[in-house]
């Protein structure tokens, strides 16, 4: 039996009675499926460029490979933003939050049960490839949904500090993901790590989908959805997909594209790019490779709660202004920093990062939640959440490879960096400052402008 979160609304500033189970619901399940979405880009380095492609004429040509269809999840995960975002807005968010666990967790599974390049030669990477895409498709959907359940069930004045918790469950599933790779790295040999090793890290997936799902069935969905859902239905509503999103909200979708951009392309250069870069560059071992990303994932969970409450208290611009304005000087220095082959100066460097990271990532879905009204908002975040993914956290190790590989220098992708870190400031400039935004009072001004869309027409008939 399913429990409810008693308590006032939205629009109180009181914390709700439960509000804590939800986070913990929301953390549960974010942490399952990003164990195994970063499982997939850390393996992408470490062994899938040996197991499933054939060897090219370089360790990078290898690792681009992999790194390709490391970016098929990324382009599958707007589709999931808005299929599970269109669903989502409709039916709620909890049933596809449950959905969208067991697939990825089924994806991952079978990707620890894939017969190598050896054995079925080109089969390989396309049976790789297939999975990699149903487990994007589901985290596409996995985003929106955990955010939000959290964020509609927040207060008004501490809906960022409450909202940031998901997003601090990032950290935790990579985190999770390193600890398990750490301790197979370190208990077998190279051979046998290559061998079968590797795939313990995905078959144990199977355990942690069950205890996120037993968690996500104790919880129900936010009041302030359910009341908007019995109006929608009232009402014979249809507009819940990401057409009406943007056509309606426009700006909303765009700006959360641009917030998103620098973010994410900063993310995916410290976390997965970096690993390359320490390995092939630098000649950093494995090992060694993994405790610094440990450390930087514990700092990262550490530091994105607090982020959120200081957007509680300052704003949501002031705050992403910092995070976008720190990053794009971050490949200045922590390239040269990584190059010093110093262990304690490596580890400050993707600490930084993330620490630069977590003032744009903590605050996102807040801001982004307070952008659109409850009816659409599955499909709003989703949709400019996602599709940056596409030309942004997919195209970003591939990328850096490519810089790398071409002029032997960090310095083009500290600049890649800092472009895309400017056009972020310039979606904070346009963003509109939504602190202490009440959502009740948002689905009020949008029921106002339907209502009046809606005796337009009639009057034109």
């Amino acid at each position: 039996m399913s429990v409810g979160v008693a308590g006032p609304g939205p629009g109180s500033d009181t914390a709700p009675t439960g509000l804590r189970r939800v986070v913990a619901a929301s953390m549960a399940g974010t942490v399952v499926e990003w164990y195994e979405f970063f499982l997939y880009g850390t393996a992408a380095t470490l062994v899938f460029n040996k197991v499933f492609f054939a060897a090219g004429t370089s360790d990078l040509d290898a690792i681009l490979a992999a790194f390709v269809t490391y970016a098929v999840g990324f382009a599958a995960r707007p589709l999931g933003g808005v299929v599970f975002g269109h669903f989502g807005d409709k039916y709620g968010r909890k049933k596809l939050l449950q959905l969208s666990l067991l697939l990825v967790g089924a994806a991952t599974f079978l990707m620890g049960c894939l017969p190598t390049f050896g054995q079925v030669g080109y089969l390989a990477p396309v049976l790789l490839v297939t999975l990699r895409f149903i487990q994007g498709f589901a985290v596409g959907g996995e985003w929106g949904g955990a955010v939000l359940l959290v964020a509609e069930h927040s207060p008004n004045r501490s809906r960022a500090f409450w909202s940031a918790w998901p997003q601090a469950a990032v950290p935790v599933g990579n985190l999770l993901a390193t600890v398990v790779l750490l301790v197979l790295t370190s208990t077998l040999s190279d051979a046998a790590f290559l061998s079968w090793g590797w795939r313990v890290a995905f078959w144990l997936s199977a355990v942690v989908v069950l205890i996120g799902y037993y968690v996500r069935t104790k919880i129900t969905d936010a009041p302030i959805f359910l009341a908007t859902q019995q109006a929608a239905e009232h009402a014979k509503a249809t507009g819940f997909s990401a057409v009406e999103v943007l056509k309606r909200y426009p700006r909303g979708v765009f700006t959360a594209m641009g917030l998103r951009f620098g973010e994410n392309i900063m993310y995916y250069l410290v976390v997965t790019f970096s690993i390359t870069y320490l390995k092939v560059h630098v000649g950093a071992n494995t090992k060694e490779i993994l405790w610094w990303l440990l450390a930087a994932h514990v700092v990262h969970f550490l530091v994105i709660p607090q982020v959120g409450r200081l957007s509680d208290r300052y704003g949501r611009r002031p705050i992403y202004l910092i995070g976008a304005v720190t990053g794009a000087t971050w490949g200045f220095f922590a390239f040269p920093m990584m190059d010093s082959k110093n262990n304690a100066v490596i580890m400050l460097a993707i600490i930084l990062g993330l620490v630069f990271h977590a003032f744009m990532y903590a605050s996102q879905p807040a801001i982004m939640a307070e952008m659109f009204p409850t009816r659409m908002r599955y499909s709003g975040v989703s949709l400019g959440y996602q599709v940056t993914s596409i030309v942004a956290g997919s195209l970003a190790p591939i990328i850096a490879v490519k810089l790398l590989d071409t002029f032997g220098s960090s310095v083009p992708i500290a600049v890649y960096l800092a472009i895309a870190c400017i056009i972020t400031i310039i979606a904070v400039y346009f963003a509109r400052e939504t602190k202490g935004e009440d959502l009740a009072v948002l689905d009020l001004a949008d029921a106002r402008d339907l209502a009046a869309r809606n005796n337009s027409k009639v009057e034109n008939v």
